[in-house]
């Protein structure tokens, strides 16, 4: 019996499972818009807050800490309702768990905008300041607890494709996350210009988009999972998700995605610093690189799904770890060179080039690891934890994205080429690559899959 029979309801149609795929799709693609938006303007929206009481972040110290507590835990909340949701959405079914998880998007969304409104001209009263920081800070913990739920999208996906379809059907989540860090910033930056530059205007276009999803969800969305079936009633744990971790194969394949996007995390995260540091760029050129860099995503995303018809998960996995080595060690050679080059002059010349290649080759990568980890950790996984195996491995994706900034940021500062980061992410991906043979049941498979 296939994934697709095994776990839809008795009054579902042969259309539904498409219909899911497509809610999905779209659940988390205006999900990553509304985190895309935010994103970019939630230190300057804090600053005046963190001034008024004595932490500028500018200045560096205790403000500029603030400000990544306020980044880093959304992801910490990830870390730990990824699984949680999982296993809810075993027991209880897939589409509870996204209704709830969409509801919590648009009032938290909507509670930045508020925290962001209290006051700042001329300035914000020292106990207004207090509240707006408290309110932010609350409302990045909702939010993150509310999108802890890309484990449960992917459950629905398992849920919808038979084991050979599997890949192709995680490619979507891939595609839905590039096209939301894509257009996300864009929105948010045509949006203020909509509200007149009001501040609640981006915590607004957030709420709404999620609101968005939510009424699909409601309206459209079908159950993948019959509640309850084969699901254990023992509630979620760190001793569960240890257990996960301890089933065969699949705790080296969490390992491998955790360090691979511990790799992407520590280059994302210090984009902005190198571009401006090699090539003088600005804000608004910044904003036109990370553009550029999820609309890449979301191509390379468009095209994994055909090439994962015709080839096995376990090749894909190793091309993509290949393309991630080559792109981040061009980026960190490309820093090398031009260490000390007054970035006038580099701006002027090929290296913006050569630079926009080889971040484009690791985004491609990343874009083939991504749904190949997943695929090959779902297939392996019993039908009946679905959610709460790929909520585990989503949780340790969530770890990465605390861990490989702060990393990365660390090391960006420590040699005057910047180019450490780069290193360090290209020492994790070998260590990737050691690890693939004996993690994809291919005890002989090199690099690329085929046999050695």
């Amino acid at each position: 019996m296939n994934a697709e029979n095994a776990e839809l309801p008795p009054d579902s149609d042969s259309r539904a499972p498409r219909f899911a795929l497509l809610i999905v799709f779209l659940t988390v693609f205006i999900d990553l818009l509304g985190f895309g938006i935010v994103l970019p303007v939630l230190p300057r929206q804090a600053e005046p807050y963190l001034n008024a009481i004595g932490m500028p972040p500018l200045e560096g110290g205790a403000g500029g800490a603030v400000i990544g507590i306020l980044f880093s835990v959304f992801s910490l909340m990830q870390f730990v309702f990824s699984p949680i949701w999982g296993r809810l959405s075993d027991r209880f079914g897939r589409r509870p768990i996204l209704l709830l998880s969409l509801s919590g998007s648009v009032i938290f969304y909507a509670l930045y905008g508020y925290a962001v409104s209290v006051p700042v001209d001329p300035q914000p009263t020292r106990d207004g300041a207090v509240l707006a920081l408290s309110l932010i800070l609350l409302a990045r913990i909702g939010a993150g607890i509310a999108g802890a739920s890309v484990g449960t999208a992917a459950a629905v996906i398992a849920d919808c494709t038979t084991p050979e379809n599997r890949a192709r059907g995680m490619a979507l989540i891939g595609i839905a996350f590039g096209g939301g860090f894509t257009l996300g910033p864009l929105i948010a930056y045509f949006g203020l210009a909509v509200f007149d530059e009001a501040r609640w205007g981006v915590g607004a276009i957030a709420s709404l988009l999620s609101g968005v999803a939510l009424l699909l969800a409601i309206f459209v969305f079908r159950e993948t999972r019959r509640p309850g079936a084969g699901a254990s009633k023992e509630f979620p744990s760190v001793a569960r998700s240890l257990a996960v971790l301890r089933m065969p194969m699949i705790g080296g394949l969490v390992l491998i995605y955790f360090l691979t996007i511990f790799a992407m995390a520590g280059f994302e995260s210090t984009l902005a610093l190198l571009t401006k540091a090699a090539f003088g760029m600005g804000d608004d050129a910044n904003f036109l690189v990370f553009a550029s860099i999820g609309f890449v995503l979301m191509l390379a995303g468009g095209g994994y799904r055909p090439l994962a018809k015709r080839l096995p998960e376990r090749r894909l996995l190793g091309a993509g770890v290949l393309l991630m080595l080559l792109g981040l060690a061009a980026v960190g050679g490309i820093a090398w060179a031009l260490s000390g080059r007054e970035p006038d002059v580099v701006a002027a010349s090929l290296w913006p080039s050569a630079f926009y290649a080889a971040a484009s080759v690791a985004v491609c990568g990343f874009a083939f690891v991504n749904p190949s980890v997943s695929a090959i950790i779902s297939r392996r996984a019993d039908a009946d934890r679905q959610g709460e195996v790929l909520g585990v491995n989503q949780s340790f994706a969530s770890l990465a994205r605390i861990l490989g900034p702060m990393t990365g940021m660390t090391l960006f500062s420590l040699h005057p080429s910047h180019a450490l980061p780069y290193a360090a992410a290209v020492a994790v991906l070998l260590l990737v690559a050691g690890l693939l043979p004996r993690t994809t049941g291919e005890p002989n498979a090199s690099l690329t899959g085929h046999p050695g």
